[in-house]
């Protein structure tokens, strides 16, 4: 694992789009993640890389906040899924909030990605509100939090 930097950009970029693109049909319209200017997030320290191989596997986006830790996205490139790179990417979640003393992790999710949300339920996260997205008119936001224990290490 480890932090992204300006070159990466484009691999960012691609990665993302691939793996969301199984939801654009189900939103009507690209997720958030795949619309997102990246380069401010690289430049902050936000965005860690996870390669395998080589090759760019997947990608968590982490916002460092006073109480916790949001992540605004999880992505594991298609030809990675289903080997455990999503859940190593939420482990970096949590271990970064215990790095920065910091209580939680939390994240929002679609509504309709009813995937996402059993995925994150399983591994410990629990809903705490939904609410509408106040950028994309209709869409319903799935807020969800996950305690940790600060004695633990990931």
């Amino acid at each position: 694992m480890r932090l992204a930097r300006p070159e990466d950009l484009a691999a960012i970029v691609a990665l993302t789009q691939a793996a969301y693109a199984p939801y654009n049909a189900i939103l009507d319209a690209p997720p958030i993640p795949v619309t997102e200017d990246y380069s401010p997030r690289i430049a902050l320290g936000e965005v860690w890389l996870l390669e395998s191989g080589g090759a760019l596997a997947g990608l968590i986006t982490l916002e460092r906040h006073s109480d916790h830790v949001m992540i605004f996205s999880v992505a594991v490139a298609p030809g990675f899924q289903g080997k455990g790179f999503g859940m190593a990417l939420l482990n970096h979640a949590d271990e970064q909030a215990r790095l920065w003393d910091l209580p939680e992790v939390r994240l929002y999710t679609n509504a309709k990605m009813e995937r996402n949300i059993a995925l994150y339920t399983a591994y410990g996260y629990r809903e705490t509100g939904r609410r509408p997205n106040p950028y994309r008119p209709g869409w319903i936001l799935v807020d969800m939090a996950k305690p940790l224990d600060r004695s633990t290490t990931a």
